[in-house]
């Protein structure tokens, strides 16, 4: 039987595109077990205070809170534990030299299935100013004034 190729988003870090400016952005996997991988299928996470650090020449995922699995009982894990992060060893050690040197972080945009295994969307951000969100949220509120302009204009022409 075919693997599965489709993309199931499980979360979403908004609050990531809000606070840097994402630059690049890359795939990892995560190891789990599997009381948290029965969490992650229920929708029980949460990504807004995590980032991701290289400790050892090896990539964690730090502060993202996994909620425990209702029916784990003595295999649940700790929620707020660090995880780690699959990457190819010449990719750590790139984002490990840009993140020391450059003043970048790394943040979990996303998590996602891919066929059966978790992913995380891993961006290489730099943090905005204030008003750099305020120039943000600016624009977007001018493309919305647009958007609905232009659909009243439409509607009005028919």
């Amino acid at each position: 039987m075919a693997k599965e190729t489709g993309h199931k988003i499980i979360s979403v870090n908004r609050k990531a595109r809000h606070e840097y400016f994402v630059d690049e952005t890359y795939e990892a996997g995560i190891a789990l077990f599997g009381t948290e991988v029965k969490s992650l299928r229920a929708g029980q996470v949460n990504l807004k205070d995590s980032y991701c650090e290289v400790r050892e020449g090896e990539l964690f995922l730090t502060g993202a809170h996994i909620s425990p699995y209702e029916k784990g009982n003595v295999f649940n894990r700790e929620p707020e534990r660090d995880r780690k992060l699959l990457m190819h060893r010449r990719e750590i050690m790139k984002l490990h030299g840009l993140v020391g040197r450059e003043g970048y972080t790394l943040i979990p945009l996303s998590l996602y299935f891919k066929g059966s295994n978790v992913k995380v969307e891993v961006g290489l951000c730099r943090g905005k100013k204030l008003y750099d969100k305020r120039d943000t949220e600016a624009k977007r509120q001018a493309n919305r004034d647009i958007e609905r302009y232009a659909k009243s204009r439409s509607r009005n022409a028919d």
